[in-house]
């Protein structure tokens, strides 16, 4: 008896919690980091242009994964095609949202921006409808789509006529959250058979993503006459947290528990956007802007039912 007790423990009882408490932690640390990234990003604007905060995120972002490929021994890919592919990928995945949510919060609170970016299922679901032929729509997922959208009227308060809401602002913001499935889907029509890493390729994503707003960063901003302290740290930490690390936990949590569990970080982070706009910078919050997020989230989470084969 004392020896099957001996070889219980260690093999059935002690590995498996550690396990599971490891990767739940890694997931509400992601889940904190882009939930603070909203914040971050309106600290930034506070100091600097919106397009140089968007290249400061990247350049930052880009360090981490360089510092993670060489510690890892990962080389860029080859081949023009994976290269012109992931050009397009770099400005649908992180140039064009980055830049529309950091010009989005010049005018409309953290709080919104975060709830906004949290429609991306649903624009994901609609755009597969068409754009994949293997993705077939279901009652669930559809209605999920209708309730999402409901959700997202509420927040912006289409009973009074969108009073006192900034609409380019919301617009962007939309558009951002918009870009992400765009993105998605045409790396998993041109990229998909890739043969490189993961890491390599979002090593080579961000960094092209990186000269193409250097690129454009010149031509529409001035040159800083003084770096303001506190809005170039949240630059910075928006860069090396919300890009370079939280790519890296999300692929380790992808690769030890699915990507279906690791996805569900996306109905955290407007919880957490929302939480800390309220309570750091101050933001107001109405009874609409709970209740539509939650109607938001219902129905993304609705749009990801997929039917059993």
């Amino acid at each position: 008896m004392s020896t099957v007790t001996v070889t219980r423990k260690p093999v059935r009882t002690t590995p498996r919690p550690r396990r599971a408490l490891d990767w739940r932690l890694r997931f509400g640390t992601l889940s904190l980091i882009w939930g603070f990234s909203f914040l971050l990003i309106k600290v930034g604007t506070e100091g600097y242009a919106p397009f140089q905060v968007t290249l400061g995120r990247l350049v930052f972002g880009t360090a981490v994964l360089a510092v993670a490929m060489a510690v890892k021994g990962e080389r860029l890919p080859r081949g023009g095609r994976t290269w012109a592919h992931l050009a397009v990928a770099a400005f649908l995945l992180n140039a064009l949202p980055f830049s529309l949510f950091a010009y989005a919060e010049l005018t409309i609170p953290s709080t919104l921006a975060g709830i906004c970016n949290a429609t991306s299922p649903l624009w994901g679901m609609a755009l597969s409808l068409v754009a994949l032929s293997e993705d077939r729509p279901t009652r669930l997922r559809v209605a999920g789509l209708g309730l999402g959208f409901l959700g997202v009227l509420t927040v912006l308060g289409a009973w009074q006529g969108f009073h006192g809401l900034d609409a380019t602002g919301t617009a962007m913001a939309l558009l951002a959250s918009l870009s992400y499935p765009i993105g998605w889907i045409y790396v998993r029509r041109t990229l998909a058979g890739s043969t490189h890493s993961h890491l390599s390729l979002t090593g080579a994503q961000l960094l092209l993503a990186t000269a193409q707003l250097a690129a454009v960063t010149p031509l529409f901003t001035t040159t800083p006459t003084h770096f303001a302290l506190v809005p170039l740290l949240a630059t910075a930490a928006l860069g090396t947290l919300g890009t370079g690390l939280a790519v890296l936990i999300q692929y380790g949590l992808v690769a030890e528990v699915g990507p279906t569990t690791a996805q569900m970080v996306t109905y955290f982070i407007p919880v957490i956007a929302t939480a800390a706009g309220v309570a750091i910078l101050g933001e107001s919050l109405t009874w609409s802007t709970p209740t539509g997020a939650a109607i938001v989230l219902a129905g993304a989470a609705l749009t990801q039912v997929r039917a059993k084969a």
